[in-house]
């Protein structure tokens, strides 16, 4: 499901140095330096040597797509997945499966200097087989808007478009501080956000829409449960009574579930829908959903 595909992202980055040194005749050799790689630390604390100048990427994650066009740098993906549909470009990229469950022979077949992944679960699949290929794997995995930033930056540098990236952020900063400043002065309402009609998926404290609510001036009521996109009983959803209800807009997750029907949100129809994809994208896109947000919950 395009809902749920999600990530954190860099901490730092250092130029990763060979010393080598060996006695001759009592005299130190003089010092080897690798410069052809970086050392990258990625969303799960790994370290990761990344080639001095990446030309083939690949990216297992729509968001990691878009943010990989977004920082000029479109043209270095030799595969993509088939649920990567944005921007336009990136449909005509070969596809090397689905997210979930990458073709690892469709990755090493392409040469890529560096795959992004989004999850751990991926990692875990293909990480081996990748090392031994000399294939760099950098995972992200942003809760807030702030690592999405941050993915943005280090994508930016992994593909030598820093540039590029820095313009992006700037910009997408300003926005979100314009609907930040707005909003500031109104009551919080609080909101619920719906992934999945039926199983009654929704958003915890470590997924970053719960900042995107809390920036579009609301207050999530699931905003304090310990995971991501934890999955509610109807006991639960129905003690929340959110005053609006944010659908995360696909197939299947088009209305409430039935237990929201005497809630203030759809008593006072208070029930918006957002694209999916933007919603549940952390990459730039996502700041046209807070906007979006914003205007639903402050007109």
């Amino acid at each position: 499901m395009k809902n749920l595909r999600f990530i954190k992202f860099f901490t730092s980055c250092f130029i990763f140095c060979v010393i080598v040194t060996t006695g001759c005749n009592d005299r130190t050799q003089p010092v080897a330096v690798e410069t052809n790689v970086r050392l990258m630390t990625d969303d799960l604390g790994r370290s990761v040597k990344i080639p001095a100048k990446v030309e083939r990427a690949i990216s297992l994650a729509p968001n990691l797509t878009e943010i990989v066009f977004a920082v000029g740098a479109g043209d270095k993906l030799v595969g993509v997945t088939s649920f990567c549909n944005y921007p336009a470009e990136a449909q005509s990229i070969q596809k090397v499966s689905d997210t979930l469950t990458p073709n690892i022979e469709n990755i090493i077949a392409l040469k890529p200097q560096v795959v992004f992944v989004s999850t751990a679960s991926q990692l875990e699949s293909f990480m081996q087989t990748l090392d031994e290929q000399n294939i760099a794997v950098f995972v992200t995995a942003p809760d807030a808007i702030e690592g999405i930033y941050k993915s943005i930056l280090d994508a930016g540098s992994i593909l030598g478009t820093e540039t590029n990236a820095e313009e992006v952020v700037t910009g997408l900063k300003k926005r979100v501080s314009v609907v930040e400043s707005s909003t500031a002065e109104f009551e919080r309402p609080k909101v619920f956000v719906q992934i999945d009609k039926n199983a009654l998926y929704t958003i915890g404290k470590e997924s970053f829409i719960t900042d995107i609510i809390r920036r579009a001036g609301g207050v999530s009521v699931t905003a304090d449960v310990g995971t991501a996109y934890p999955k509610l009983s109807k006991e639960t959803a129905l003690a929340l009574r959110p005053d609006v209800i944010i659908l995360s807009e696909s197939d299947g997750n088009r209305e409430p579930n039935e237990v929201f029907k005497n809630s203030p949100a759809v008593r006072n129809g208070k029930v918006f829908s957002v694209d999916a994809d933007l919603l549940s994208r952390p990459g730039p896109r996502v700041v046209d959903a807070l906007e979006k947000i914003a205007k639903y919950l402050h007109p």
